[in-house]
């Protein structure tokens, strides 16, 4: 006895424009509080990290280290696919995008940079003695304190972005921008 082929299943439909020349910068969000927030969060936080990695670094300064960088990826991430349109391509995250930016700005943003910015600077103060003049030593403290001062901009600028989410939230604003 001969067996029916079973019938064919379309496969699932992909996103609208999942084409390569289809790729286009999401110019309202650039230009919105929300993407030049994203900006500055990404310069001071490669600030922070590059300042921190470029010199000796040891103990609570790993830590610090580590949370800078988690935060900076997580933070390239939301702002390459809101720039490129593409966050509903984020399975279930997609559809909560404002929720998932308040979240990541409030808890892992200002939380994580405040962090990091408290540990570089207890050890900048732990350096303070080699700002005197006459001091011949090598001496981080310039550096710790420049990382310090970058943490704290960067989670001031967290904050901002966080505070414009909820705002958005509370006005009953779904997207972005």
């Amino acid at each position: 006895m001969a067996r029916s082929a079973p019938p064919s299943v379309p496969p699932p439909p992909g996103p609208a424009s999942t084409s390569r020349g289809s790729l286009s910068l999401h110019g309202a969000y650039l230009r919105s509080p929300l993407g030049l927030l994203r900006l500055g969060q990404l310069v001071m936080g490669a600030a922070f990290w590059v300042t921190v990695a470029a010199h000796k670094y040891e103990g609570a300064a790993h830590f610090a280290l580590f949370a800078a960088v988690l935060v900076w990826l997580l933070t390239l991430a939301l702002f390459g696919l809101s720039l490129l349109g593409r966050w509903a391509l984020v399975p279930w995250l997609g559809s909560r995008w404002l929720l998932t930016n308040l979240v990541h700005d409030l808890a892992l943003g200002v939380g994580l940079y405040a962090a990091a910015t408290g540990i570089m600077g207890y050890k900048a103060e732990r350096k303070s003695y080699c700002n005197l003049p006459g001091y011949s030593q090598h001496c981080l403290y310039s550096a710790y304190l420049s990382a310090s001062v970058c943490g704290g901009i960067a989670a001031c600028l967290y904050l901002f972005s966080g505070l414009y989410c909820l705002s958005r939230r509370c006005r009953d604003q779904r997207d972005i921008v």
